[in-house]
């Protein structure tokens, strides 16, 4: 027999469940999705608003083609390895990196496959060049010296080596291209034109804080590293401005992918150089040229012990994801 009592607890009873299924309703966040707003050959970038999260992959390019494998953990050592720069250099110049824990980062990148290789960066207008030095002659540079005497229209001393270290290190910036199209080396006074076309009455003192910037850093960077048995022969970086038009560090800073390392120990003058960056990877690509940019397993293997070998030498650390 139903009385007025039971339907009364009933009634308190669904009233109670109810409101607490609305509190859980309330508290519950659907996690916001992200889609990469810009992808490059190797990197995505995510807005999420105020800041932008900027994901190293897996992928490997060469001669401005994405190769068909994948290295595993790659994407991570670039990550850390540039925040270890990031640090290193910041009594120099600022740089665009905030964090590189993913719990500082919305919950859509709390996830393994963003783990330790994605960075947290402030939204910076990037300027239009790659800003490139180099302290040693080598690669295109040495094709190009033993041609005319210079390096991306710079000349140079007569009766350089290849791989010799060059009295002063030059400043050669090139153009960004877009995937697929090959950068193109310009002078210093095209790069102020580059500049000034975007930036009216600003080509020239930017060009020249670039310059000065890109050298400072070099120099700084390459004698730590030469401390630790690493040659950096070349490397570029990438500036952005601020929200108050201040130069910014931005993109990625002295990784394998972004420079020529070389082991300091056997270094000799008058030849190619062994390395610690894709340069392996280049090296296999220019002696099997049907290789339809596939890898064999033995090339990715190497190119991975080299990264993780370089990663700890330069930060004294084991590589950890």
């Amino acid at each position: 027999i139903i009385t007025n009592i039971d339907i009364y607890i009933y009634k308190c009873y669904s009233i109670i469940v109810e409101f607490y299924k609305s509190l859980l309703m309330k508290g519950r966040k659907i996690m916001k999705e992200y889609t990469p707003v810009k992808e490059g050959k190797i990197r995505e970038v995510y807005d999420i608003g105020d800041s932008l999260i900027m994901v190293a992959t897996d992928r490997i390019s060469a001669f401005d083609h994405i190769l068909k494998n994948k290295i595993s953990d790659k994407g991570a050592i670039l990550t850390q390895m540039s925040k270890f720069w990031f640090d290193f250099t910041k009594d120099i110049l600022p740089n665009h990196m905030l964090s590189v824990d993913v719990n500082d980062m919305p919950e859509f990148f709390r996830k393994p496959e963003f783990t330790g290789n994605s960075m947290k960066v402030k939204k910076l207008r990037m300027l239009p060049l790659e800003c490139i030095v180099r302290g040693y002659i080598t690669g295109s540079g040495w094709a190009s010296y033993k041609e005319n005497g210079t390096v991306c229209g710079i000349k140079l001393p007569e009766g350089l080596s290849e791989s010799e270290k060059l009295p002063e290190p030059i400043y050669t910036p090139s153009t960004k291209a877009e995937i697929g199209l090959h950068d193109e080396n310009i002078s210093y006074e095209q790069s102020i034109e580059v500049l000034e076309k975007e930036f009216p009455g600003k080509g020239e003192e930017y060009a020249l804080k670039l310059k000065e910037a890109t050298i400072a850093l070099y120099k700084k960077c390459a004698d730590y590293a030469l401390s630790k048995g690493i040659i950096i022969a070349d490397t570029k970086f990438e500036f952005g401005l601020d929200e108050n038009d201040n130069i910014v560090i931005g993109d990625e800073m002295l990784t394998p992918d972004s420079s020529r390392f070389w082991p300091l120990e056997g270094f000799k003058v008058g030849a190619g150089q062994p390395s610690y960056d894709k340069q392996f990877v280049r090296d296999w690509l220019k002696a099997n040229p049907d290789s339809d940019y596939l890898l064999p397993d033995e090339v990715i293997e190497k190119t991975i012990e080299k990264y993780k070998e370089a990663f700890k030498l330069l930060t004294g650390e084991d590589f950890r994801k």
